[in-house]
């Protein structure tokens, strides 16, 4: 095949050489010079709902390789090589840790076995489980390298003294806590003490980091789908992770300061053709990043083609940050179904996490309190 696609291209070659330097047939008229004009491409026409307004429905899927926050000092925007290379390095490493795992593997030594990812360092399943995105978000027609478009260096802005403090002397069971670093451990003996001090994903309250939203981000895990339905007076997300269901009550007033969820209370209107989303009345249990119970988020959903939406944010809790932080990112529509995520407060592992704990402290290897 390469020898014929060298050959017809010497071909052509000679061709256009051969035409250019031949004198002209007198049997075979020039040309006119008018040149005939591909049609313009088709305008897009954006699908409305009866009541005028942009159709978002659909399911998206938001699986990426385009982390939250970028490395000091790197630009947001991603060369289309450099952005290639990255993901054939991924997938490589995909193809190399989703191999089928041998049934009779003597168990792993003892702290694991340094394994990562879906093992969890125990050699546990395989990556075949997982979907963390196999491409970098495109925003503009741009490989975005950071999700985080606001403050310019893609950087989580640094917390106020006070917050800092907050946060490190409560114990909070967020939805996005981090587990044990340490085979089997957290930092905070405390966390095994009783059920509700485990995180929220653990628990199956909440999606593990804030694919609940809001902000709806990547959990770059699985159950990567979420699904849109809208009427006039409400709209509808559902998160395949944890099957968190997040209502919208369009052109309505917040619900008063004293009534939390774990999600805010999330109201919507219209700006021009874009869907504008503010919640606020969050739990003090959520802390997005550590946020405050009184963060406000704002997201706007604008479609952009037919198959895909903008989806920008923006965090807001001036009792955390100095200013605002905005991300944005491309939902991309897909023909997946979504599964329901079977989880549950009493899932069979919580008896045995803690069980574990109690075992550690018997043995004398539990850290100190």
């Amino acid at each position: 095949m390469k020898a014929i696609r060298i050959t017809v291209a010497i071909f052509v070659g000679l061709a256009v050489s051969f035409a250019q330097s031949s004198p002209p047939d007198p049997s075979h008229p020039a040309p006119s010079s008018s040149v005939v004009k591909s049609p313009a491409p088709k305008a897009y026409t954006m699908p409305r709902m009866p009541d005028g307004h942009p159709d978002l429905q659909g399911t998206y899927d938001l699986a990426t390789l385009t982390p939250i926050e970028r490395a000091p000092g790197t630009p947001l925007v991603l060369t289309n090589e450099v952005a290639a290379q990255r993901e054939r390095t991924m997938a490589a490493i995909i193809a190399a840790t989703e191999r089928p795992i041998s049934g009779d593997r003597p168990p792993p030594p003892k702290g694991g076995d340094g394994s990562s990812g879906a093992s969890g360092n125990v050699g546990g399943y395989n990556t075949f489980w997982v979907d963390p995105g196999s491409t970098y978000t495109v925003v503009d027609g741009q490989k975005r390298a950071s999700l985080i478009v606001d403050p310019p260096d893609g950087q989580v802005p640094q917390m106020k003294p006070a917050a800092r403090k907050r946060e490190s002397s409560l114990f909070i069971p967020t939805s996005n806590a981090l587990e044990s670093k340490d085979p089997g451990l957290e930092s905070d003996p405390g966390a095994y003490d009783d059920p509700e001090r485990r995180p929220l994903g653990e628990r199956c309250l909440l999606g593990f980091g804030s694919t609940s939203g809001p902000p709806a981000l990547p959990d770059y895990f699985y159950n990567n789908l979420h699904q849109i339905v809208q009427t006039k007076d409400q709209v509808m997300i559902l998160s395949e992770m944890v099957h968190d269901a997040r209502v919208v009550r369009m052109n309505a007033q917040h619900l008063p300061k004293t009534i939390r969820r774990w999600m805010g209370d999330s109201v919507g209107h219209w700006e021009g053709d874009t869907l504008v989303v503010e919640t606020t009345n969050f739990t003090d249990k959520t802390r997005f990043f550590g946020a405050s119970e009184n963060l406000r988020v704002i997201e706007r959903f604008t479609r952009t083609g037919p198959r895909t939406l903008l989806y920008r944010f923006t965090i807001d809790d001036s009792e955390t940050w100095d200013k605002p932080w905005t991300g944005e990112f491309t939902w991309p529509a897909t023909d997946q179904r979504i599964f329901e995520y079977a989880c549950h407060e009493a899932n069979y592992a919580l008896p045995e996490i803690l069980s574990g704990a109690r075992q550690r402290e018997a043995e004398g290897t539990s850290p100190k309190k």
